[in-house]
């Protein structure tokens, strides 16, 4: 697939992303009805709707290639695709029922096990990310398109790393201290990624957590803008794993995040 159609198709799903943001809020304004899953975990009609949104509109673009989505995976079955779609539509589902503004709407194309498009909706934060291929990341908000270049935009000679959990492990914590972590600052779902390819932050570490539909638009994203992705000994990220597990993952703005 050449760029030129990587961009089409990327270009036409933000309309499709609005749309489903819009939703989202809507129904999260309402009175959020509330399902639990099979595993435990909470299911809600905002997730539901917004996957029938933008399944829908990409089996419409790319009616050959598969789609994956948190909502309808079967965990037990192995996994045989290496181009696919993986679909997160709500990020970040907790945070969506506690009626917080961080949770993000998640697509990436998945080309030979590799992101080679990623589309974030942070509908509550009014940020629209999208790539489609090196140096060709961008944010859309009020109207407004922006090159995301991972360029610092914090103080420069510090580091800010961001978190999920406000008392990182140890191992975590000794990993930001050998870093020189300045501050760290806890945020939630997807938009950790998009924060690093705005420049607004400089890295992100995790133990092995969640599945790979949670990261792989982020990392389309980052990687787009400049940045690094890789698992937590410097390995690549290949996506399509038996039950889609994640490795631990360090997200870097670049090699040098003082600067």
């Amino acid at each position: 697939m050449q760029i030129k159609d990587l961009q089409e198709i990327s270009e036409k799903l933000i309309p499709v992303f609005e749309k489903a943001g819009n939703i989202a809020v809507e129904l999260q304004n309402k009175k959020i009805k509330i399902i639990q899953k099979s595993d435990g975990t909470p299911v809600t009609n905002g997730d539901l709707e917004v996957n029938k949104i933008i399944v829908e509109a990409i089996k419409t673009l790319t009616p050959n290639i598969p789609v994956v989505s948190e909502e309808t995976v079967n965990l037990k079955e192995q996994n045989i695709y290496k181009t696919f779609w993986l679909i997160d539509p709500i990020d970040g589902t907790r945070d969506y029922i506690e009626q917080k503004n961080e949770y993000t709407i998640n697509a990436a194309l998945i080309i030979d096990k590799i992101p080679e498009i990623g589309l974030i909706n942070a509908p509550k934060k009014n940020r629209i990310f999208f790539s489609y291929g090196k140096s060709h990341a961008f944010q859309i908000s009020d109207n407004k398109k922006t090159l995301l270049d991972c360029k610092k935009k914090t103080e420069e000679g510090k580091i800010f790393a961001l978190t999920h959990n406000r008392n990182p492990s140890e191992k975590i914590s000794d990993f930001l201290k050998k870093n020189r972590v300045f501050k760290i600052i806890k945020m939630s779902s997807s938009l950790k990624f998009c924060v690093i390819a705005a420049g607004e932050a400089d890295i992100y570490v995790c133990e092995p957590r969640a599945f790979e539909w949670d990261i792989a638009a982020g990392h389309a994203i980052v990687k787009h803008s400049g940045g690094l992705v890789t698992s937590d000994d410097g390995e690549q990220i290949f996506y399509g794993k038996n039950g889609f597990k994640n490795p631990a993952l360090v997200v870097k703005r670049s090699i040098l995040l003082e600067k």
